[in-house]
């Protein structure tokens, strides 16, 4: 007996779509706790002063993140995406108590170890998951649905922690959410949310069947090892190349803002509310335009979309280290909300673009892998060149790179949107060496 046709579409899978985008909002906020006050407990709490050894946390989540965001693809390919959604929530569920309860700043390390597997695997999954419910037609959309939920939360998380240290101290009351994040993350993710690895086979199928044809009844496709989508997604194709960079450099200065502009504005006085504000302001910028960002790629196309995105970014950070008023400090973290929304899910669906879906789980892997590296290498390098030279050369070193992030995007990538009349995924990458 044939199984029934499963149909591809947002419209189709609204109900799963629609649930993966609460749990992902919840992701969101586990990750949100830190974003305002773990720096300054380093500093007063545990006393630490050097830079690079309080973005220490910094280093080992960006670390365990991007190497969980390989696995994810990896195994979401083989066992399932629920499976490693599940997990990545297992993961998460110690790490509040951990922050509560901490006596040593090796404890809240430990903590951003399993806060990176959760982020690591719970994110790239539903991100894989929703690119298998839309199918071709709607991944820009897709991905700005995704990452509007997951970073509006991030900024509601960040807000209320603020405001709880300010009212209530900085432990424990900022962390007590998390724990009811962590356990409706996990029921949700165990108990309702369903398979998809049924539709990226769908796809695959029509994507095959339609190569098929153009190649006079040849597949139109192999299977790739991890070896080759490795080296494509790093290097061989010159989009997916591109992205892996600019994705990279957009978490290096994602974790810069994390790790440095907290201590750097209580450094200039301001109040811990306002600090709070400003790093709420940037994810809740960031998440919101995602609304409209994703959507306009599937129309304006992703390249040039990036490049301007990567430069706006560039004149936030700017911002940070010209201004000398909140006013000024706020306009920075509004730009590079912008910046990073007309980035974050056009990046993703110019993966999803180049990738076919039988390696395309695995091709997000790669690409978060480099993408949440760059927290890593953002943590050690902002954290050494404020302990050398002061932070505001760190965070104005990071704006340089950025914009050169962008120039790199402008002169190598290639645009990925599938044309109207083909609308199918490219399945033959082109080599970082073309012209």
């Amino acid at each position: 007996m044939n199984e029934p046709r499963i149909a591809l579409g947002l419209r189709a899978n609204w109900e799963q779509f629609t649930l993966l985008v609460v749990v992902n909002a919840f992701v969101g906020a586990m990750v949100g706790l830190e974003r305002t006050i773990v720096p300054l407990i380093a500093e007063q709490d545990f006393g630490l002063v050097a830079r690079s050894i309080i973005l220490s946390f910094l280093v080992s989540f960006g670390i365990v993140k991007a190497l969980a965001n390989l696995l994810a693809g990896r195994f979401s390919d083989r066992i399932g995406r629920k499976r490693i959604l599940v997990l990545g929530w297992l993961a998460g569920l110690p790490v509040p108590f951990l922050l509560i309860l901490a006596p040593s700043w090796g404890w809240i390390v430990l903590a951003n170890v399993l806060l990176g597997i959760n982020q690591g695997l719970c994110w790239s999954t539903t991100v894989i998951m929703k690119i298998d419910l839309v199918g071709s037609k709607q991944r820009g959309l897709a991905m700005g649905l995704n990452e509007f939920a997951g970073y509006v939360a991030v900024s509601l998380s960040a807000f209320s922690t603020g405001y709880l240290a300010a009212h209530f101290g900085l432990r424990p009351a900022p962390f007590l959410p998390g724990i009811v994040f962590a356990i409706l993350g996990l029921l949700l993710s165990f108990f309702f949310v369903r398979e998809t690895r049924g539709h990226a086979r769908q796809e695959a199928a029509l994507v095959s069947s339609v190569s098929s044809l153009r190649n006079g009844g040849t597949e139109g496709t192999r299977r790739k090892s991890f070896a080759e989508i490795l080296l494509l997604t790093s290097w061989r194709d010159r989009a997916l190349f591109a992205a892996s960079q600019a994705g990279m450099v957009n978490n290096l200065n994602d974790g810069m803002v994390w790790g440095l502009v907290p201590i750097f504005l209580a450094g200039l006085g301001l109040p811990l509310e306002q600090i709070g504000i400003i790093a709420g302001i940037y994810p809740g910028v960031w998440g919101i335009s995602q609304l409209f960002t994703g959507a306009l790629s599937d129309r304006w196309g992703r390249k040039w979309m990036i490049v301007v995105g990567m430069w706006v970014q560039a004149i936030g950070i700017a911002l940070f280290v010209i201004g000398k008023i909140f006013v000024i400090w706020l306009g920075g973290a509004i730009l590079l909300g912008i910046g990073t929304a007309l980035v974050y899910p056009t990046l993703l669906a110019a993966v999803s673009d180049v990738a076919h879906p039988d390696w395309r789980a695995t091709a997000v892997g790669v690409y978060r892998l480099w993408r949440d590296g760059g927290y890593a290498v953002g943590a050690l390098l902002s954290g050494l060149l404020a302990d050398w030279l002061d932070i505001p050369i760190a965070i104005g070193a990071i704006g340089a790179l950025t914009f050169l992030s962008g120039v790199i995007v402008a002169g190598v990538m290639y645009e990925t949107l599938p044309t109207r009349q083909k609308n199918v995924p490219s399945v033959e990458p082109q080599s970082v060496k073309a012209s």
